[in-house]
């Protein structure tokens, strides 16, 4: 036990400063899965700290009052049917062929001459449910087709899809990231959708329409040969749902959360409407219903055996255990912060300081992501180290979501090699890894920048 980090200030914030440094070391150079990293380090900056070991670990007699657990277990408890139910709606809405019926209503609607607009649109609203890297695999043939017909770039319609698809990601619930934040941060997640959409949708426009016009217009990249046989597959009239059942699913969620976190506010506190208001508000019963819609309506009625509907919905299941395993040590990582009083001595440094907490939020995050890549782990560590100091002020829920966006949108800056998402956007659209960097890391850096200073501006204003 190391007995002056338990009084100083100093010494708790080097002790957390070792920590983060650390742990960046063990992801970045041992190349070490980001959960066991997480995990590692808030062991060891708890044994550090001095905190009893039947503290940290729990004892025979009383297991469940460990640290470790109740770090896990606040966490995953909220946001593990969440991510889940999210999945696999996203799954249905892509197996049924929703992503191509959305997607050719928009370019019908818009015409072939805003066909980059309506790329970017249906980036924006099938984002939603599903995650990144599957938005593209079901969206990129559409992409060939149109930019093979326009003889233009790829880089025109490819661009504004793919914003639309990473600032929903990044700032939208259900998708893992906003969700664990809002967890760690205590925020509901009503407001973490409208504050998440005032901050994503400006992104867009800037990065997604204006950046990728105008870089599209001076960088010509070709549409990969290898890749056109692939646009075969969205040509499937006979199997698609009609568009207004698409677009009814992915709402009937969002309407639901949105409606109870409202209706707490403006029904009659007790009366049946506002206890109704509540339950189907909220998120886990939201999605339940919006995923046994999707089941039925895109499923069952459309032809699906029972087992066809179970493996779609047992196959979307398999990349969300590390998902919740690394915000569950997230959240581990923050419990040991709080426990240890980094937390307390991060938020006195940053008062004597002077520097806003949602500017800290942002550029931890940021530096987080530079390192490391992953865009989940840079949030739930960022929302371990800062959720003891939110805990020490008096944020309405507004502002509480505001922070969360921040955070979010720090977990998108400046993709590079070690991101996944840049080899996937590289690969599917033939970009080599110069000019990945100059319109896919550029592009991530503008969503970053403007979805932290529409946060910024509005936290300031409320």
């Amino acid at each position: 036990m190391i007995h002056w980090l338990q009084h100083e200030t100093g010494g708790l914030l080097l002790l957390a400063a070792v920590g983060i440094a650390l742990l960046l070391l063990l992801i970045v150079k041992f190349k070490l899965e980001p959960f066991i990293a997480l995990l590692v380090i808030g062991l060891l900056t708890a044994l550090a700290a001095g905190v009893p070991i039947g503290t940290l670990v729990g004892t025979a007699q009383d297991p469940g009052k460990s640290l470790l657990e109740t770090g896990f277990g606040s966490i995953l408890g909220h946001i593990a049917a969440i991510i889940g139910l999210g999945t696999m709606l996203g799954a249905m809405l892509e197996a049924s062929g929703g992503a191509q019926v959305l997607t050719r209503a928009l370019l019908r609607a818009l015409g072939e001459n805003r066909a980059p607009l309506a790329m970017g649109l249906a980036g924006l609203i099938f984002g939603v449910p599903v995650f990144f890297d599957v938005g593209i695999f079901v969206l990129a043939p559409l992409v060939y087709v149109a930019a093979k017909q326009s003889g233009k770039s790829i880089l025109l319609y490819c661009l504004p899809l793919i914003a639309g698809l990473s600032v929903t990601h990044a700032f939208l619930p259900p998708h893992p990231g906003p969700v664990a934040a809002a967890a760690l941060l205590k925020v509901e997640l009503g407001w973490v959708i409208l504050m998440g959409a005032a901050c994503a949708i400006p992104a867009w426009y800037i990065g997604g329409v204006i950046f990728s016009s105008w870089i599209g217009k001076r960088m010509h990249v070709p549409v990969p040969e290898e890749m056109l046989e692939a646009a075969k597959v969205a040509d499937r009239p006979e199997e698609e749902p009609r568009l207004g059942l698409v677009v009814s699913i992915i709402a009937v969620p969002l309407a639901l959360i949105l409606a109870g976190t409202f209706g707490s506010i403006w029904l009659p506190k007790g009366s049946v409407a506002a206890g109704i208001a509540n339950f189907v508000g909220t998120p886990a019963i939201a999605l339940t219903i919006a995923v046994l819609l999707a089941f039925w309506l895109l499923g069952y009625r459309r032809g699906m055996t029972r087992s066809q509907v179970a493996e779609i919905g047992s196959v979307s299941l398999r990349p969300v255990a590390m998902i919740l395993l690394v915000v569950g040590a997230g959240a581990f990582y923050g419990a040991v912060l709080k426990a240890t009083g980094i937390g307390t001595a991060l938020a006195n440094s940053l008062a004597d300081a002077g520097l806003p907490v949602i500017f800290a939020a942002y550029v931890i995050s940021c530096g987080l992501r530079i390192a490391q890549g992953s865009a989940t782990a840079a949030i739930a560590a960022t929302a371990g180290i800062i959720g003891p100091t939110i805990a020490t002020t008096g944020f309405s829920q507004p502002e509480l979501a505001l922070i969360v966006a921040a955070i979010c949108a720090g977990s998108i800056i400046a993709s590079h090699v070690n991101d996944g998402g840049f080899w996937i956007v590289s690969r599917y659209f033939g970009l080599t890894v110069k000019d990945t960097l100059k319109t896919w890391t550029v592009l991530e850096t503008i969503l970053s920048v403007v979805g932290f200073a529409v946060a910024a501006v509005l936290i300031a204003i409320i």
